[in-house]
């Protein structure tokens, strides 16, 4: 069972800013073929780092008003927050081994 948490408008505030782990948000649409490319690299670290690191998911068609606060234009987006802040991000389609490497940096 996957460890990723859906976000949305109702939870972002609760899971994101005031999570005391650090987060990796996988901004990504249904249609996009890199957010399809990625999203298994992000399910195995969501497992992987479960307990040291949360990892969420916003389907940017779903929630336009949190895509926008963050400034999304591009997806897949991977933000990275600590103590409720963007700390980090990464832009379009990387490898497995990238995103584990920025999450480390975070720890």
């Amino acid at each position: 069972m996957s460890k990723e948490i859906v976000l949305n408008d109702a939870n972002f505030q609760s899971e994101v800013i005031d999570s005391k782990l650090p987060v990796l948000v996988d901004f990504w649409a249904t249609w996009c073929g890199p957010c399809r490319m990625i999203a298994p690299f992000v399910e195995e670290l969501a497992n992987e780092y479960d307990g040291k690191f949360k990892v969420g998911k916003v389907n940017t068609e779903e929630a336009p008003a949190i895509t926008g606060q963050f400034g999304v234009i591009s997806i897949p987006t991977l933000l990275f927050f600590k103590d409720g802040k963007p700390v980090d991000q990464i832009i379009g389609a990387v490898s497995k081994d990238v995103i584990a490497q920025k999450m480390d940096s975070l720890l």
